[in-house]
């Protein structure tokens, strides 16, 4: 459907790709994968002839069509979320759209001359709306948005009321409203909670098209793909199987290619030696001629290009009190919103809670209480002894100062730090080499994410309370966190909505729901075994 022929890109000074080839057929699931800045965002504007190549050429069969949901989603306002999902709907929302023009037109007593051209231009488009199954396109948009968790209010209210996160769902239901011949996926995971995640997964798996996705969610990418095109040094290959196959494949080719490295090196140390040695000798000259020759028409193996794995080893946490937190008798409002009647629950020492509940349940609320971001309303909020608490929220990224670089927000936090420490806890979160100078103000989300969380583990803290940690954060570093964070030694209270995060850091769940806490011992893959669902608002 979409064939990518030997396209080179470059971008500024960056070159993105090289000869590269690769094809989107019909029906597939397909993962992109890539370092950030590889050029993954580039390879879909090239697709959807937002952006030419350089060289080579993007080819997309005639008469397929294409949606495709990125990051930007531009102005939304003064309309219904349900009305501007509808608006992505391919031509039955044009015609939606030329209804209501007439529509009005017929209520409008100016245009009473026109009326007999109006009412004919109207019966012509409520055929074509009903041909297009225009009536049943509410009542779908309704349904892709109630999977994306929206309520009835939200749906009907005006969209420019919504946050940029709420905005984005409302892009994404544009295009799985329009089901088009092939769908190209930039993050579609991102801000989404675990319901919607998992009904997204859900309607992914069922749908026809051609799919193309990229996901900073190892788990979601897992169950839907079966195909990973990998963008790497320029060039586009194709991996068949999913993400963990891929992996797999990955490491097994780097071995063989290594070993295969090393072979030729040593054949080609032998004969340079042979070479230096009787080079100089008339009687081996004939010899070492042709060894020169043989040397030189040997295709050069090359190493395999390492992927820089992030590895951070924390200092160990200072030990704290068996009673880390305590929570008895909590009551906690929010207007006339009644959060917490009651509340009793404790953290003890080594405990890694994970907590669980729908939107609105309280899941933020509970760790503002413990962190002291929040005070309740009447019961008691206990820290024991000897606890030190690091506390990640979203709302600690607009804490960094914009003019400082990410190298000098350490060293303001670590004045006594060693500056090569400082710089290999930079390199691990992903600012290396220049990135490590950029201003603060200039960051992603992602990377003030990562620069929060480097601040908060360097001086490890035995009690981490973190709310969405994995939010912004790509796949190599979650992978570097959860490796870290595995061996760490101190009480954890968090909310996550990324799977993998939850089943490798749990031991135990904590449940939020109107008929009060469920608590579970064992962690995130026992809760799913026990409670035969993946979160409490999927039943």
């Amino acid at each position: 459907m979409i064939r990518i022929d030997n396209v080179s890109k470059q971008n500024g000074s960056q070159i993105l790709y090289i000869e590269a080839s690769a094809a989107l057929l019909k029906g597939e699931k397909v993962g992109l994968v890539g370092p950030n800045g590889a050029g993954k965002t580039t390879l879909f504007r090239m697709m959807t002839g937002q952006e030419p190549p350089d060289e080579g050429q993007v080819s997309v069969e005639r008469g397929v069509t294409i949606g495709y949901f990125n990051q930007d989603v531009g102005e939304m306002s003064g309309r219904s979320a349900v009305t501007e999902a509808m608006d992505g709907a391919g031509p039955v929302s044009a015609v939606a759209s030329e209804l209501r023009t007439l529509e009005a037109a017929m209520a409008d007593p100016d245009q009473a001359d026109d009326m007999d051209d109006i009412i004919m231009r109207y019966g012509e488009a409520q055929a074509r709306f009903e041909e297009l199954d225009g009536y049943a396109l509410e009542g779908r948009a309704r349904e892709v948005l109630a999977g994306l968790n929206f309520t009835q209010e939200m749906m009907d209210g005006d969209v420019g009321a919504l946050s940029g996160g709420w905005k984005m769902r409302v892009a994404l239901a544009r295009i799985l409203l329009m089901r088009p011949d092939a769908m190209l996926l930039d993050e579609p995971s991102n801000h989404l909670d675990i319901e919607s995640l998992i009904w997204l997964e859900s309607f992914l798996k069922g749908y026809e098209g051609a799919l193309l996705m990229t996901s900073h969610d190892r788990e979601f990418m897992n169950r839907i793909v079966d195909k990973i095109i990998e963008i790497d040094g320029g060039s586009l290959t194709t991996y068949a199987g999913n993400y963990e196959f891929y992996e797999q494949q990955r490491a097994l080719s780097e071995k063989q290619q290594q070993a295969q490295y090393e072979r030729q090196q040593a054949m080609l140390a032998k004969e340079i030696k042979f070479i230096e040695r009787f080079k100089a000798r008339a009687s081996h000259a004939a010899q070492v001629q042709s060894r020169v020759k043989k040397l030189e028409k040997i295709d050069k193996v090359e190493p395999p290009r390492r992927r820089q794995t992030i590895l951070f080893d924390f200092p160990p946490a200072p030990r704290s009190g068996d009673d880390v937190a305590t929570l008895k008798n909590v009551h906690k409002s929010y207007g006339s919103r009644r959060i917490y009647e009651g509340l009793d629950f404790s953290v003890r020492r080594k405990e890694r809670w994970c907590v669980m509940g729908v939107n609105g349940a309280g899941k933020s609320t509970l760790l503002k209480l413990i962190a002291g971001a929040a005070t309740a309303d009447s019961g008691d909020v206990t820290i024991g002894a000897s606890v030190k608490m690091g506390y990640f929220a979203q709302h600690a990224m607009e804490l960094l100062e914009g003019d400082r670089t990410v190298f000098e927000t350490l060293e303001d936090a670590f004045p006594q730090a060693g500056q090569g420490s400082l710089r290999t806890l930079a390199g691990c979160f992903g600012f290396s080499g220049d990135d490590a100078e950029k201003k603060c103000r200039v960051l992603s989300g992602g990377e003030k994410a990562r620069l929060v969380m480097a601040k908060m583990l360097y001086d490890p803290p035995n009690f981490l309370v973190l709310d969405e940690p994995t939010n912004h954060l790509d796949l190599a570093t979650k992978e570097m966190l959860i490796a870290a964070l595995a061996d760490y030694d101190g009480a954890m209270l968090f909310v996550s909505h990324d799977r993998r995060f939850l089943a490798a850091l749990s031991n135990r769940v904590l449940e939020l729901t109107p008929e009060g806490l469920h608590k579970y011992e064992g962690g995130y893959l026992e809760y799913v075994a026990r409670s035969g669902h993946e979160a409490p608002g999927l039943h």
